[in-house]
């Protein structure tokens, strides 16, 4: 930021904010923080509030306390309680200046859990109760036992399934590992930047996990959920949340017996896809992965219903994906950290949907004729 300016809306690491202000007084910046946060309360949410004035790493206690103590009177000029606010450095990064404020307007359930004792490395309040935790190597043994049992249900064609299923995740890691500047770049220009980074740990974590399950003799199903779950896990930030749910899904879908024809394939890449609906609150048109993965999902359903081959139908659905991931650099997003930026990423496509574009035609360059070690179907043959 220049001198004497304040930046509104940054990321807590340093990502393109809404506005730059001249830098104000603690008072005028308080009025600034109140406002904008009130003036998105949700309607008949009640008068009780947790209050949260986080210092982002460089700017100190001292300063935070005397912009609390006009915040405070602010919130109650409005009518609101504050209920055991928390004034200090909670989220930070590295000689980042600045402060945020939240606001969660409480029922009763949520006051009580406020309340509640905590004791975490990051977080304490209170005298809570702890006890050891569950050493790591309990959890592996519990994953393999349940990898272990999986595999007992496969059949030989699910577990040929779930070589191929391995083949393509560590091809998509290989694809998204050399893309992950240029992702990184397109994210950048007015959300977070990181999504490169993001969608290469992910994936590299599911591919790991997939071989795991290979391994273990586990088939389609199980190794395409034991990998989403690692995704999830790994990948951090919504995109690694939305790829878990995607990857779990279809895999719930296509199951663990025998090879799935192409009616079972369009149904999860369908489930996938409500999946991340539910979960992410977007829709079409919103400059999102589903921008890319909704006519996707349209055309190989629909030439999966012509009778062509899946894995051919799949072939011709990513190049849609393509030209729709493309396609996006004239939306304006609706959700999302981009959305205070609408403007400035107009020209550019969304990260997310050009991923996933790179993703679905990586699978599809990774099939056989008759598909990733799994069946073509038949014109008529949906069940």
């Amino acid at each position: 930021m220049p001198d004497g300016t304040m930046g509104i809306g940054l990321g807590i690491h340093g990502e393109p904010g809404v506005s730059d202000e001249p830098l104000p007084s603690a008072a005028e910046l308080a009025r600034t923080l109140v406002d904008g946060v009130c003036a998105h309360a949700p309607a008949g949410a009640g008068d009780r509030v947790a209050v949260i004035l986080n210092g982002l790493g460089r700017t100190k206690y001292e300063e935070l306390f005397v912009v609390w103590g006009t915040v405070s009177v602010l919130l109650r000029e409005r009518g609101l309680t504050v209920v055991e606010p928390e004034v200090g450095e909670l989220v930070t990064s590295l000689d980042m200046a600045g402060c945020s404020l939240t606001l969660m307007w409480l029922d009763d359930e949520l006051e009580r859990y406020w309340r509640a004792p905590a004791d975490t490395p990051a977080y304490r309040k209170g005298a809570a109760r702890t006890d050891a935790g569950t050493p790591r190597s309990v959890h592996d043994e519990a994953a393999g036992d349940d990898l272990t049992e999986a595999a007992a249900r496969a059949d030989d064609d699910a577990r040929s399934v779930g070589r191929a299923v391995a083949r393509a995740l560590a091809s998509m890691a290989e694809v998204l590992a050399d893309a992950e500047d240029e992702l990184g770049r397109i994210d950048a220009v007015a959300g977070d930047g990181d999504h490169g980074r993001g969608m290469v740990k992910g994936s590299r974590a599911a591919a790991q996990a997939a071989a795991r399950a290979v391994d273990a003799g586990a088939g389609g199903g199980t190794v395409l959920r034991a990998a989403g779950s690692q995704w999830a896990a790994r990948a951090g930030g919504t995109s690694g949340v939305l790829w878990g749910a995607l990857l779990d899904a279809v895999g719930a879908r296509i199951g663990d017996r025998g090879r799935p024809d192409g009616a079972t394939v369009v149904a999860g890449v369908r489930d996938g896809y409500d999946a991340i609906v539910r979960l992410g609150k977007a829709a079409p048109g919103d400059k999102t992965m589903l921008d890319a993965l909704h006519p996707f999902t349209d055309d190989l359903d629909r030439r999966v219903r012509d009778g062509e081959p899946w894995p051919q139908a799949w072939r011709a659905a990513a190049q849609v994906a393509t030209a729709a991931a493309a396609d996006t650099a004239d939306l304006r997003p609706n959700v999302g950290r981009a959305r205070p930026l609408a403007e400035r990423s107009i020209g550019t496509p969304d990260a997310g949907a050009t991923s996933l574009a790179m993703c679905l035609s990586t699978v599809a360059a990774s099939m056989t004729p008759t598909g990733v070690g799994v069946g073509t179907g038949a014109k008529g043959d949906h069940r």
